[in-house]
């Protein structure tokens, strides 16, 4: 049997491009010399987007890209070019925006047919390699396509023309003249009411997302106003979505969404980002809530990100594939027999019966467990076994699961590290340290900060958005900017050390200088130094992830609140304001937009703590504080000595707030006006009124 041949994708250090690097198909990567190539042979251009653990990108890799008679198609008539969109989401977003104009919809693998000019004329999404389920086949696609091009290249040029003028005013499209007031957070909330799921949480049918972004915002509503029924659709959500499969609950964390209506039967695929911002979701529930089973779910949550998802350095990994050996899902189903075999008889039947395993199985023959039929207090009533007991003994059982789990194929990790999705996770981990009162995910955080700040950034300072086995690559995208500043500002109000304020007012600077849009305010997508594509579209619609620029409405106010920054502030007014008319036109869209606009609407206070961190008195009164959820207040630790002078030097407001009598003091304001000092731990213990 010869060797396999490799193609030019063989160089790159992306997991996904390196699952196509022995196609038949003569890939390049997004690249000069494979445009440079399409013009001198004058062939367009075939481009296909995906990432590592999509499970139809592995189904039309199987299909198409590994198939000869495909291959050869394409390598005659077309330039193939393979993207990962993680790495380069601003082709991603320009592209899957030409195919939702072109389709009504969009998806990955994404297919697009170029010119030589980058100017699509054809789009879809998954193909099969022929006709079938009414879909046109890729053999049927390339012959059309490649036909049509021989006969009138010219033609085909035009319509690329066309094509990318209407995607670009749609992309450019601000729905200018909108207004945002404190009305469209109680509007938004009116919506997320008329599509929320009574019965099984979440909004919307399926298949249902977990968008824990619009949680959060429904949070903070529930503190604004006191409405009982925004805490209650949180609370049904994220009861809901641990309960079922979507959550694992033998060896923890979240998939990506669920299928179904009831959250049973998962995508299998586990995201960084996702685990990210559900952490931070139940971490805020269990500040408002006071509800140990919130905090329980937050530290399974970090004890699988920090024991499957985080690399030697610090930094973590961004995903796990659905697929293992080439069945999607298999590496987390079980029959009952082999809980039986592992746990024995009598362990075996109480844990199957606890989390739905049977013999018919709940999925394919198979079972996903978990929790939608009974909850373990229910259980253990009707068993008439003590709650304790019961959860000590389904422990032990989860254990002894997991580690026969562990022997199995794992599904394929994507091991490379993206600033954005850190950014996320600091921010969460930062958070999670301060409502926990565990200094160890304060630690996990700053280690991952600082492994972005030294091996993400060029010598010249300009964040990078990638990092894989030794190289970063790509100037990061304003989502990258965005997300690290927050989780950077996170971080500062966990560990009070000034450095990573100062990171973050710098980076926040140069991204306001590299995205900043001077005609029509927001920012751009990608950087004004980075490729410039066919247009630079401005991201501000919560998808899966929320947008890059809600999150840099939020960073610019609180930024400019800690340093009395005025340029900033205006700067701050003007994001809020270049996207009124988007965020008007469908508020629950931009859930992490509207937490900005409550932050502006909202009488903001910071609570500066004036006292030696290294006596309990001031940690007692900096963890009372870090306990509670206090969305819109800052807090501040003003330290004696040259720690203070430092922190006075970026934080004037500190200026006068003094321990008195060389005790730890609190200081609280709000608009611009200080309440009297305070020593009093009861004092500082009740702030839920502010912030």
């Amino acid at each position: 049997m010869s060797e396999r041949k490799s193609n030019a994708l063989i160089n790159e250090k992306s997991p996904y491009l390196l699952q196509h690097a022995y196609n038949p198909v003569e890939w390049f990567p997004w690249s000069e010399e494979a445009f440079e190539k399409a013009k001198q042979e004058n062939k367009p251009i075939f481009l296909s987007i995906g990432y590592s653990t999509c499970h139809w990108c592995h189904v039309m890799a199987h299909e198409s890209f590994e198939d000869q008679t495909i291959a050869d198609m394409l390598n005659k008539d077309f330039i193939s070019i393979k993207v990962d969109r993680e790495e380069r989401p601003d082709i991603d977003h320009i592209y899957m925006a030409v195919c939702q104009a072109m389709t009504g919809q969009g998806g990955w693998p994404l297919t697009v047919f170029l010119t030589p000019e980058k100017k699509p004329f054809f789009a879809g999404t998954y193909f099969p390699r022929s006709r079938k389920y009414n879909r046109a086949g890729m053999v049927e696609i390339l012959a059309q396509l490649s036909a049509k091009w021989r006969e009138d290249a010219e033609r085909v040029r035009e319509v690329g023309e066309q094509i990318i003028q209407e995607t670009t005013a749609r992309l450019l499209e601000h729905h200018s003249g909108g207004e945002l007031t404190e009305e469209t957070l109680h509007e938004a909330f009116r919506l997320y009411e008329s599509s929320f799921d009574p019965e099984f949480g979440g909004f919307g049918n399926a298949p249902k997302f977990p968008t824990s972004h619009n949680l959060s915002f429904l949070l903070r509503y529930y503190k604004k106003t006191g409405n009982e029924r925004a805490l209650a659709m949180v609370e049904k959500t994220l009861d809901a979505m641990h309960r079922g499969g979507m959550y694992d609950h033998i060896g923890f964390g979240f998939s990506r969404y669920s299928v179904d209506s009831e959250w049973l039967v998962p995508h299998f695929e586990k995201m960084l980002y996702d685990n990210a911002l559900l952490l931070m979701t139940y971490v805020e529930a269990y500040q408002v809530t006071d509800k140990a089973k919130y905090a329980e779910v937050a530290e399974q949550i970090i004890t699988y990100v920090l024991r499957d998802m985080t690399d030697v350095g610090g930094a973590f990994y961004s995903a796990e594939d659905a697929d293992s050996e080439g069945e999607e899902g298999k590496f987390y189903v079980w029959t009952a027999d082999e809980v039986e075999l592992v746990l024995g008889i009598e362990e075996g039947d109480l844990f199957s019966e606890l989390f739905d395993i049977t013999e018919s199985g709940n999925f394919e023959g198979h079972n996903i467990p978990n929790l939608i039929q009974t909850t373990p207090a229910s259980f253990a009533k009707r068993k008439r076994i003590p709650l304790d007991q019961l959860k000590q003994r389904m422990e032990e059982a989860r254990v002894k699961l997991f580690e026969h789990r562990e022997k199995r194929i794992h599904p394929g990790k994507d091991d490379k590290i993206l600033t954005a999705w850190n950014g996320l996770m600091i921010a969460a981990l930062s958070k999670a340290a301060r409502a926990l009162d565990k200094p160890a995910y304060a630690e996990a955080a700053a280690k991952a900060a600082d492994f972005l700040l030294r091996e993400l950034r060029r010598e010249d300072g300009r964040l990078l958005a990638r990092y894989r086995d030794g190289e970063a690559a790509f100037p990061g995208y304003v989502d990258d900017y965005a997300f690290l500043v927050w989780g950077l500002i996170e971080l500062y109000e966990t560990t009070f050390e000034l450095r990573y304020l100062r990171e973050a007012v710098q980076l926040n600077a140069e991204m306001l200088r590299l995205f900043g849009d001077e005609e029509r305010g927001g920012l751009f997508f990608y950087g004004s130094d980075a490729e410039q594509l066919l247009t630079r579209p401005k991201e501000i619609y919560d998808g899966a992830m929320p947008s890059g620029n809600a999150a840099a409405a939020l960073n610019m106010q609180r930024l400019a609140k800690l340093t009395y920054d005025a340029k900033l502030s205006q700067a701050a007014d003007e994001q809020l304001q270049a996207f009124a008319g988007a965020v008007a036109s469908y508020p629950p869209g931009h859930a992490l937009m509207l937490a900005a606009l409550d932050f502006a609407y909202s009488e903001a206070s910071e609570i500066v703590i004036a006292g030696d961190p290294a006596k309990p008195e001031t940690q007692h009164m900096l963890r009372a504080v870090q306990r509670q959820f206090l969305p819109n207040a800052l807090l501040i630790l003003h330290p004696p000595g040259a720690a203070g002078e430092e922190v006075r030097k970026l934080i004037p407001l500190v200026q006068d707030k003094l321990p008195l009598g060389g005790r730890a003091t609190a200081y609280v304001c709000q608009n611009f006006a200080c309440q009297a000092p305070t020593q009093d731990l009861e004092d500082i213990e009740n702030l839920s009124r502010i912030g």
